[in-house]
């Protein structure tokens, strides 16, 4: 067997983001910069008010104060979006918004709470610094100032900072087209009749469901029976439109493990058995023209999801040229359990609160690899170490989250509030 830092190096060492694509700014949200974005434009385009107010010739309020207040004029009303070509001739205000383009002449805005506010003929009690409440033109950014870094992943603050700074396009690595397969004679589509023997295929839509959330695009979701030219042809062919492909099962010891038997020698394909409890028996090569990475899975449902977690998510986020990461945190263990002592195991945990506020973590379901019935109820996966044989109650343990730490936050803050509420 080998390690699952061996796995994971070598698969991540054959690797590649996708090609690059332009697009336009909104629709790139969640994909990764190929080169440094400049701006366009400066920003603030112009000179813009940053208060409710009046634009001023601030030597036109010479000694003004609460107790000898200046009364000037209103000549005009400036609202934002307004051209503002009208100049402020001397002793002259004009009423204005904020964000409203500062006219020529003026040099300073006065709040409206320095004033008494009236629409014609304002008194003025203070005489502001020259410039107060202006925003100037480029004092944010300026053209060609650095907006977004190479290798960034492009969220709704980029979006907003690039358009606003006249970049419409932009060249990202392209989104990552991933195709799913299930394999196996006894699995039935999900709302069709199971038959004895046979089992719905809930690794397909899972799978599919774990690819959207990791920021990647399902191509193809299908099934494979335990026929060899099946099996060739549909790999064939997802290896033309997909970008990544995902397998599960068929890749053990039995005799109709297809997948195992029909990719065996192909590329860079290797099968092999990791030192890990669920999810030893496991497979990746880089096959095809296009050199798409392929994935072959164990069948069991957690198997497949602790694998995808383990080894597919980080080659999604490289494939998408994004730095590869786990989502990690620690957690207390509340009871004991026991370990693979061979191989690192990943447990499935329910998360709450110890008393000091700390995560604390509990097992959800039983061992087994095919259990699903706790699955739905796991927020984790607690990592324990080969050398480890028994994670003992109070011990801290690592956790790889299977759901977003928000959410956890969000039900364990309702759980505590509820408690309160009936105590």
């Amino acid at each position: 067997m080998i390690t699952v830092e061996e796995h994971l190096e070598r698969i991540l060492a054959q690797i590649e983001p996708v090609d690059a694509v332009t697009l336009p700014v909104p629709r790139t949200l969640g994909m990764v910069t190929t080169a440094d974005v400049l701006s366009q434009a400066e920003l603030p385009r112009f000179d813009n008010s940053s208060m409710d107010g009046y634009a001023v010739r601030r030597a036109d309020l010479e000694g003004a104060s609460a107790e000898h207040p200046v009364m000037l004029p209103v000549v005009a009303d400036i609202a934002a979006g307004d051209p503002a070509s009208q100049p402020l001739a001397p002793g002259q205000v004009m009423r204005i918004m904020t964000g409203a383009p500062v006219p020529p002449g003026a040099d300073t805005v006065v709040r409206l709470e320095d004033t008494d506010g009236h629409e014609r003929e304002p008194q003025f009690r203070t005489q502001p610094e020259e410039g107060a409440n202006i925003r100037r033109a480029g004092e944010d950014v300026r053209p060609g100032d650095l907006l977004v870094p190479r290798r960034t992943r492009i969220g709704p603050a980029q979006i907003a900072v690039l358009v606003s700074a006249g970049v419409h396009e932009v060249e990202v690595v392209g989104p990552v087209r991933v195709a799913v397969l299930s394999t196996g004679d006894e699995l039935v589509p999900v709302g069709e009749p199971v038959g004895p023997g046979q089992i719905v295929d809930s690794n397909g839509p899972m799978l599919e469901a774990l690819v959207r959330e990791a920021g990647a695009e399902v191509v193809h979701v299908g099934r494979l029976g335990d026929v060899e030219g099946q099996t060739t042809r549909q790999i064939n062919a997802r290896l033309e439109d997909a970008d990544l492909i995902i397998t599960t099962g068929g890749v053990s010891k039995g005799a109709f493990d297809i997948v195992k038997k029909v990719l065996t020698g192909q590329g860079s394909m290797e099968f092999v058995e990791v030192a890990m409890q669920p999810g030893k028996p496991q497979g990746f090569g880089v096959l095809g023209r296009r050199h798409v990475p392929v994935f072959t899975l164990p069948g069991n449902p957690v198997s497949a999801l602790v694998s995808f977690e383990v080894f597919v998510r980080p080659a999604l986020e490289s494939r998408g040229g994004r730095r590869v990461s786990q989502h990690t945190a620690t957690g207390l263990a509340t009871e004991s359990w026991s370990s693979a002592s061979d191989r690192r195991t990943y447990t499935r945990v329910r998360v709450s609160r110890d008393s000091g506020g700390a995560y604390a973590v509990t097992p959800a379901g039983g061992p087994g690899s095919h259990l699903l019935g706790g699955l739905a109820q796991a927020d984790a996966l607690a990592v324990s170490d080969p050398e480890t044989v028994e994670v003992s109650a109070g011990s801290e343990v690592d956790l790889i989250l299977l759901r977003p730490r928000r959410e956890i936050e969000g039900r364990l803050e309702d759980e505590s509030t509820q408690e309160a509420g009936q105590s």
